[in-house]
């Protein structure tokens, strides 16, 4: 083998001999690094920008595949065939204004092939990877590269020059039903955690709740649902918070609630002074993803 085709490999296998992350022995989570929200102030020139894929996040052990919660993904043999055994993080995504198709497709117990046919996995970082993310990024393309599948790609990374460029860059995935952009910090480790390494640009703030109660509507929604009642967990030890949902939702979805104790992602602007949502507005159940604290 040339020394051509053998160095990517050697970078994994330097990837796969490097202190791997530990697995939390509580509730088996893989643990991701997760994005706080973009605020203008920042310093561009540390990060590097990508699209934010709506899909359901992946995680790669090296092993096998496995959900944000720590769920086995029952992916085809063949989806996972030939990858390497080193962890990779990415997005399970079946395109554009799909994510419902990929929560399906990568939810079920038995695997439909057809289905799984139309789920690329994006792969954005290497967990186990020693360096900064601006020496991730190579590692990484080397790493797909050598897997040569057509449904792995490696996220495309580039750099913007400043924040009026950002927000246009924006606009254009968002106008083409993207869901927006990723920041990431160039000198940044990994580290599963939530952090200002890592952070997610959008047109709005969205979050997750778990329903707790189904409130009864009125006029035109008599004898169907009002709103649902959320709750969220609270910060610094504080009891959870609740809150109503009631707009966003369809009439089909209000005669059929997303059912107690399921989460769901809802849009919001802001909070007010008792920490509560404001404008809080139904999107979709998650069923990919527990409840989280918005991030302030």
């Amino acid at each position: 083998m040339s020394l051509t085709r053998l160095l990517p490999w050697l970078l994994g296998l330097c990837v796969l001999l490097a202190p791997a992350l530990p697995v939390s022995a509580a509730d088996n989570n893989p643990p991701l690094m997760l994005a706080k929200v973009y605020h203008p102030g920042i310093d561009l020139k540390d990060y590097w920008v990508s699209e934010k894929y709506d899909g359901m996040r992946g995680y790669w052990d090296g092993q096998k595949l496995l959900t944000r919660g720590g769920e086995p993904i029952f992916a085809p043999v063949w989806f996972t065939a030939g990858w390497p055994a080193v962890p990779m993080d990415g997005e399970l995504w079946a395109g554009r204004g799909q994510f419902q198709q990929a929560v399906s497709t990568v939810r079920k117990q038995s695997p439909n092939d057809n289905d799984w046919r139309s789920i690329r996995f994006m792969v954005f970082d290497l967990p186990a990877h020693g360096g900064t993310f601006t020496e991730r990024i190579p590692a990484l393309n080397s790493i797909v590269q050598q897997i040569h599948q057509s449904w792995v790609q490696a996220v495309p990374q580039w750099k913007v020059a400043s924040h009026q460029a950002l927000s246009q860059l924006l606009t254009q995935h968002v106008k083409a039903k993207g869901e927006g952009l990723m920041l990431h910090r160039g000198a940044s480790l990994y580290s599963g955690a939530r952090t200002d390494d890592l952070l997610k640009v959008k047109t709005h703030e969205d979050a997750e709740a778990r329903v707790v109660g189904h409130l009864p509507g009125k006029g035109k929604y008599a004898g169907a649902l009002g709103a649902l009642l959320v709750e969220m967990p609270a910060l610094n030890g504080d009891k959870p918070i609740r809150f109503k949902i009631g707009t966003g939702l369809s009439d089909a979805e209000r005669l059929a609630p997303p059912p107690i104790g399921a989460t769901v992602t809802y849009r919001f602007r802001g909070f007010n002074n008792s920490g509560i949502p404001r404008f809080a507005s139904f999107m979709r159940i998650r069923s990919d993803v527990e409840a989280d604290t918005p991030v302030r």
